[in-house]
């Protein structure tokens, strides 16, 4: 069995986190993982809101979780936040941005340019933030799996009022609206009944289907 799939095994949704704090560098790693992770035409549509303080998480959770515990107790909360408005300038930025980076003009950027314009600027703004989701959810699993490499217990969660938490941390002033929250800490052994649970998935002939 390989490295990877051995902390794969390890890691399971935590449903107890013991307010541990994770090191800067095991933070750092998970960060850029994050950023590494692909999304289409390149563009990552979305911000990660990193929410260290007590009394944000404490806020969160008392108005926006459902008092789910792993929110009050783990070291950080990320927030997938979505671009609310997918505009031209954010093409603009990032083209200049792909321009700087891999020392190439503009001028030849055009097709690219025509191309983005045409597919994703030209759908609705539900679509595109339906889109955008998505995008911010590959982000997402590349957290997730690096999350498990430093041993960094981690717990994906969909189950909030993704309005109020805008309003806590102000992100609608910012354009964006949260998707998806990524809690991180330590597993608190004693008080998370899931903590040697084996994981219960399907077996690999009726997950896999070969063509």
């Amino acid at each position: 069995m390989s490295e990877l799939i051995e902390k794969l095994n390890w890691r399971y949704a935590t449903k107890r986190m013991n307010g541990q704090t994770i090191p800067q560098e095991k933070l750092d790693n998970i960060l850029e993982a994050i950023k590494l992770a692909p999304s289409s035409v390149g563009l990552q549509p979305y911000n990660i809101v990193i929410v260290e303080d007590k009394a944000l998480k404490d806020r969160i959770y008392h108005e926006a979780a459902t008092r789910q515990a792993q929110i009050p107790d783990a070291s950080h909360l990320l927030i997938f936040a979505v671009w609310e408005k997918l505009t031209s300038q954010h093409v603009e930025d990032y083209l200049k941005l792909v321009a700087s980076t891999r020392n190439v003009s503009m001028e030849s950027l055009a097709g690219f340019h025509s191309s983005i314009n045409g597919g994703i600027l030209s759908r609705s703004e539900d679509v595109n933030f339906d889109w955008s989701a998505r995008q911010a959810y590959i982000a997402l699993g590349h957290g997730l799996v690096a999350a498990a490499t430093e041993e960094v217990d981690a717990t994906p969660m969909e189950g909030f009022d993704a309005a109020k938490v805008d309003e806590i941390l102000g992100l609608r002033e910012k354009g964006l609206r949260s998707v998806v929250i990524l809690a991180l800490g330590y597993r608190d052994a004693e008080k998370d009944p899931y903590v040697h649970a084996k994981k219960v998935r399907r077996a690999h002939e009726e997950l896999f289907i070969s063509i």
